[in-house]
């Protein structure tokens, strides 16, 4: 059988849609695509819930992850076999010591975006431009999250990576967009009441960490909100 679905398109306002080819099995895998980029939410790093820094795969084992859930480190679960985590494959960055679940996901980290934003020995630097921006992300958005600034870092650091910077550009622009009113009533709905003054502090910050004069736009009052909004719109929160 083909694939039980594809994308198309429907409209600016709504962008693309997924639509059924053929009947579909219960249990059946209906679409599988790599995100464009993708982040874990920062409370969630803080946490310590161990994840792969470029893909989110978790990087600890089942028995791991349910001794720290339940506070017992003395907790044995049955069948480890069945455990598909593979330690030995895990690796760092060996200048900031992120981790990731293979050598696949470190290499493709650092091609697409990983170069410009590594913090090397910064990592836990608070002074530092982008440890800036991330705490008074996290100070703006308590769990449960749904969303993250770093996203638009990610956007940004692909771009000034990219050696085809209008491809990417044009990938980004794909994505459904808003008018002034709905990216306001988006930034509203991420941030709370008192967005403006937030939006703008995170504008300042996101400058200082991540300035690019080739997407200058992406930095004045009106492209940080249409980036804000469109991550708002087109971002998928997924919580383990």
């Amino acid at each position: 059988a083909g694939a039980a679905a594809e994308a198309r398109f429907i409209s600016s306002a709504k962008g693309k849609g997924l639509f059924a080819t053929r009947n579909i099995r219960k249990g059946e895998t209906v679409f599988v695509e790599r995100p464009v980029v993708s982040s874990q939410f920062l409370w969630n790093a803080l946490y310590n819930y161990r994840a792969c820094d470029h893909c989110l795969r978790a990087l600890e084992t089942a028995e791991e992850n349910a001794q720290r859930l339940l506070g017992k480190s003395s907790l044995v679960l049955p069948h480890p076999e069945q455990c598909s985590i593979r330690k030995d494959l895990h690796q760092q960055c060996p200048r900031c010591q992120v981790t990731y679940c293979s050598a696949e996901c470190r290499q493709a980290a650092l091609e697409q975006y990983h170069q410009v934003l590594c913090l090397g020995p910064s990592r836990d630097d608070p002074t530092h431009p982008l440890n800036k921006l991330q705490e008074a992300w996290r100070n703006m958005h308590y769990p449960p999250e749904t969303s993250s600034i770093m996203l638009m870092a990610r956007m940004v650091a692909t771009i000034k990576q990219a050696k085809d910077k209008e491809w990417w550009i044009k990938a980004f622009s794909q994505f459904c967009s808003k008018t002034a009113n709905e990216e306001e009533e988006i930034v509203h709905k991420l941030l709370g009441d008192k967005f403006k003054g937030q939006l703008e502090l995170l504008r300042l910050l996101f400058t200082e960490a991540l300035y690019d004069e080739y997407l200058s736009r992406w930095f004045t009052p009106e492209g940080f909100r249409s980036l804000f909004a469109l991550v708002g719109t087109n971002g998928q929160g997924i919580g383990t």
